[in-house]
């Protein structure tokens, strides 16, 4: 069979560990279809926020504005996605009556609230001359906060008993903002013209190399607990995201002279950011299902002890 990181093999049926059963020992997530969205855009917005200050902070008013646009409306759909996977708007807002530093997600939803807050008057004065200019003092602020945005939900799914989000909670945010920077990039260059469009081409191509980069490090660090992005729905879908990110960064980078390819480029940067995400969402169903790769890493660790 194939090898991963350490020389470990893909588990089989003969030698994969088993539980009581076989019953699964963790419980698969919750969420719905909204969620693994609900990613995809806080990171759009979290990382659009960053190249639209430094962008207007250079003189480059065009990319300032379509970065700024970007972010509003990646913010705007973030919540809506997690009302409604959380079903009641109320269940968001009682998120919000109590900051507990030690949980991801009392810290995620302040940090979404605080985003939004940033992010809306900031680009409401970069988009219109008819608000208070004093409203862009905040962007600064949003674009400080911006890559916390773009990293808590890592953060918050690596905080959990799934073994492939779990044990990849070094490489997990990483991941996540490399390919917030590469859609962030993606996203203005289709928006913006080619003379203005420079840093933000530069941010995706950048983005989409990291991703790559550190995707492949976190499957190998993984060994045979990363065989989910290696078969079914998730393998799939992680096989397309390396795939589209590949090949849109090597456009964005070779066709810089031709606005066609880099247009084309920027689109396969976005879809593979969006799979990549889809992918881990996915992975840690099938990650949860499975009690070897629970089992499996703890005997690990047991005999690494003994």
């Amino acid at each position: 069979m194939s090898g991963r990181g350490g020389g470990e093999r893909r588990m089989v049926a003969a030698d994969r560990p088993r539980s009581y059963y076989d019953r699964p020992v963790v419980k698969a997530p919750v969420w719905t279809w909204e969620i693994p969205w609900y990613f995809f855009a806080g990171g759009l917005a979290g990382a659009s926020a960053p190249l639209a200050w430094a962008a207007g902070a250079t003189g480059n008013e065009r990319l300032a504005r379509r970065a700024w646009a970007v972010a509003l409306a990646a913010v705007s759909i973030s919540p809506v996605l997690l009302i409604s996977d959380l079903g009641r708007p109320e269940r968001f807002l009682n998120m919000l009556r109590i900051f507990k530093v030690t949980s991801p997600m009392s810290v995620g939803s302040w940090i979404l609230a605080a985003n939004g807050a940033l992010i809306t008057p900031a680009a409401l004065a970069a988009l219109s001359d008819r608000v208070p200019r004093a409203l862009r003092l905040a962007g600064p602020a949003a674009a400080l906060a911006g890559p916390g945005l773009s990293t808590y939900t890592a953060v918050l799914i690596a905080n959990s008993a799934i073994p492939v989000w779990s044990e990849a909670r070094r490489q997990l945010p990483f991941l996540f903002a490399a390919g917030s920077a590469a859609s962030a990039g993606a996203a203005a260059t289709l928006l913006t013209p080619a003379g203005e469009a420079g840093p933000a081409r530069r941010l995706a191509i950048a983005g989409g190399a990291a991703e790559l980069v550190v995707g492949e490090a976190m499957e190998r660090s993984l060994g045979a607990a990363a065989e989910p992005y290696e078969t079914g729905a998730s393998g799939r879908l992680s096989r397309a995201a390396k795939g589209l990110t590949a090949a849109g960064t090597a456009l964005m980078a070779l066709g810089r002279r031709r606005r066609g390819a880099v247009r084309t480029g920027a689109g396969l940067v976005l879809a593979g950011a969006a799979c990549e995400r889809w992918a881990v969402y996915r992975a840690g169903f099938a990650s949860a299902a499975d009690p070897g790769y629970t089992v499996g890493p703890q005997r690990d660790r047991v005999s690494r002890r003994r």
